[in-house]
């Protein structure tokens, strides 16, 4: 295994001609990020993303695994991770994707440990390996609902946001009743948030969850019937 070296020089260098020192601390600030920015919005780092990538493709997996950890754990500023994480998803690599990769996000998760690192890998890698390996993803989930960190349990949560009808609404209600009485915002914002996402496939099975559980916090009941 080894880190693509001219990938992560090139996100780099890329990211530094672009760098906006009047804005990186409005960014740094409304994130509450302990990591500065180099003030680089989203548009302009895709910029750098889509050439870098195309310029620099992994033929390994292992190497590419490597390759976002490296940049990950050897960042300076937020925005090496979030390229980090969008290296993790690059569909150049679908065909990667599988539950061996769950270290990795895993790491991801409770390193960074922040709602925008986190919805990202919640909804868009660990939500397509639940949906495509459920009886290797279910028992994780299920164990991460009620792991001691915040975020494994957000992520377990959120990770169908995007499973429409192929929601497992057991595993919803499980990982969310087994949060319910944690004060967290961040958990009660997510099971909002969560249920109001499948609202928009089965209204009626959000209603009827929301009614039976009257335990739910008032942000949580809020965000879930926000639309019916």
């Amino acid at each position: 295994m080894a880190p693509k070296h001219s990938l992560i020089a090139a996100v780099r260098t890329g990211l530094r001609e672009l760098a906006n020192p009047d804005k990186a601390p409005d960014m740094q600030a409304y994130m509450k990020s302990e990591m500065p920015y180099l003030g680089v919005q989203k548009p302009a780092r895709k910029t750098v993303e889509k050439a870098v990538f195309a310029a620099h493709v992994i033929a390994e997996p292992a190497d590419w695994v490597d390759t976002v950890l490296t940049l990950w754990r050897d960042a300076t500023y937020r925005e090496e991770r979030y390229i980090a994480i969008d290296l993790s998803g690059d569909r150049r690599y679908a065909a990667w994707q599988n539950s061996g990769l769950l270290p990795m996000y895993d790491e991801l998760i409770v390193t960074g440990a922040w709602w925008d690192y986190v919805d990202e890998i919640a909804n868009r890698r660990i939500g397509p390996l639940l949906r495509a390996e459920p009886l290797v993803l279910k028992p994780i989930m299920l164990k991460w609902s009620v792991d001691a960190d915040r975020w494994r349990r957000r992520t377990s949560i959120i990770c169908q946001l995007a499973s429409k009808a192929a929601t497992d609404t057991d595993l919803l209600a499980s990982c969310i009743e087994a949060n319910v009485d944690d004060p967290d915002f961040f958990l009660r914002k997510g099971i909002g948030w969560a249920l109001r996402e499948y609202a928009k496939t089965d209204p009626a099975w959000v209603r009827g969850f929301v009614a039976a559980h009257p335990g739910l916090s008032g942000l949580s009941k809020r965000e879930a019937m926000k639309h019916l």
